[in-house]
């Protein structure tokens, strides 16, 4: 472990229980990514409401390799509960930049291109032809952003395939031209 942490306080006086409770996750964060290299952890009290009471805010900023991860959640009237809210966040963001780092991250296909080939507008459904020239069919209630009874042979749409009864067919179809 590599971790320079800082602990600090503004407005209030922060105990020693909680100093070391939070020392204790910023610890714990290493089993998440062990390259953190410096963590300045900086609780607060903004400011006061006659009603409410203190609120009490956790900021975590994190310097790892090639970043600056910062952290900070809404202010809670519990200090117990803005802490574990800032190192839960702290975590998940120290998660999914390992992830980005080992290039694990989930990439989506693109939905595929096809052009409308042949359309039955009095029976409400239509045929799209794929660039692998396989055909598709698709009904007049699978068009999402278009009216049916105004679509063109010929026009470029994006759809999603599923197998249908008879065969594939687009179970949403979006035209990109018009």
């Amino acid at each position: 472990m590599r971790l320079v942490l800082q602990i600090a306080a503004r407005n209030f006086d922060l105990s020693e229980t909680f100093r070391e409770d939070i020392r204790k996750k910023a610890e714990h964060l290493d089993k998440y990514y062990d390259q953190i290299m410096r963590c300045r952890i900086m609780v607060e009290v903004p400011h006061r409401h006659r009603r409410e009471g203190a609120l009490y805010n956790v900021r975590i900023d994190m310097t790892v390799p090639g970043a600056e991860l910062v952290i900070k959640r809404e202010p809670h009237k519990d200090i117990n509960v803005a802490i574990r809210d800032a190192f839960d966040a702290a975590r998940r963001q120290l998660e999914d930049f390992a992830r980005k780092q080992r290039d694990d991250v989930k990439h989506h296909e693109e939905t595929p291109h096809a052009h409308i080939s042949a359309l039955f507008s009095d029976k409400g459904y239509g045929f799209l032809t794929t660039s692998d020239g396989a055909e598709i069919y698709f009904h007049e209630h699978s068009v999402i952003n278009y009216d049916f009874k105004h679509l063109k042979v010929g026009m470029e749409v994006r759809f999603v395939e599923e197998q249908g009864e008879k065969g594939p067919q687009a179970s949403t179809v979006k035209v990109i031209e018009s």
